[in-house]
């Protein structure tokens, strides 16, 4: 296991090599990105900024609590809230960047996959498919943050379960979407999808928290997006190679039709 995720994270560094090949069409790939960042900074900035009063809003029982409980209460809540907001904004970032970008990503997932050699006929879905698959990923990531809000309730160990839960959960999600394209261009199945995933969880999972993570940090989310969309094509590539779809099933035996003996040369048969 230890192995896939490591596999999963070398994929993004893939990803990353394609600058070496197609550095004009990658660096195409950031200007989506500064769009939702800059949109997003508007909404994340004002938040951390208000952390203090947004944590004693939370918690006006703490108010006749002795120092340093209440502040020691208090940021921990702060840290719970920024936590799921993260996850919540990385959803968002993605959601956002993918839609607005998405004739440059297009690009580059097509470029990735000729210069792996034999790329699918179509193109892997149009404008609205992507923003259908966007508001999706929102709605996924109201979920996790609310889940993350959950979990940094239980006591003792939510201030570091909610972040890692938050990584994991919203990175295996960004995992998935990113490979949406290469799977919608080859028509696959949800139930065929299910199967490449099932045979490739820690993989996934590698790829998704390396990129989550690279999100976290300041300006990570503008450098690393592209080299997603890159990696993230390898990584489909990678889970159709490892586990092939079951082909067509064959006509059983029952239904064949009968054998036909030839006459002898006496006519008999």
């Amino acid at each position: 296991m230890v192995r896939e995720f490591s596999a999963g994270v070398r994929t993004l560094f893939r990803g990353f090599g394609v600058w070496r090949t197609r550095p004009g069409l990658m660096a195409l790939g950031l200007i989506p990105a500064v769009i939702a960042v800059i949109v997003l900074a508007a909404v994340i900035i004002p938040l951390i900024i208000g952390m203090p009063s947004i944590s004693s809003w939370l918690t006006p029982f703490a108010d006749q609590w002795d120092e340093p409980w209440r502040g020691l209460l208090r940021t921990a809540v702060g840290l719970v809230v920024v936590a799921a907001a993260l996850a919540l904004a990385s959803s968002v970032f993605s959601a956002l960047t993918l839609t607005i970008g998405d004739p440059f990503y297009q690009r580059i997932w097509h470029a990735v996959e000729v210069d792996l050699g034999h790329p699918p006929a179509t193109d892997g879905g149009g404008f609205w498919t992507t923003v259908g698959e966007g508001l999706r990923l929102v709605v996924l990531g109201i979920l996790i943050a609310l889940l993350v809000l959950v979990l940094g309730l239980i006591p003792a160990v939510g201030g570091v379960l909610a972040p890692v839960m938050g990584v994991i959960l919203t990175g295996r999600l960004l995992a998935r979407e990113l490979t949406g394209r290469a799977f919608d261009a080859r028509e696959l199945s949800p139930s065929d999808r299910a199967v490449l995933f099932s045979g490739s969880r820690a993989r996934v999972l590698g790829f998704g928290v390396a990129t989550q993570l690279c999100f976290l940090i300041p300006g990570g989310a503008i450098a690393v997006m592209p080299a997603a969309v890159a990696g993230s094509t390898m990584l489909a590539r990678d889970m159709m190679t490892r586990r092939p779809l079951p082909a067509a099933t064959a006509p059983s035996d029952a239904a064949a039709p009968p054998a036909v003996t030839p006459p002898s040369p006496d006519g008999r048969r």
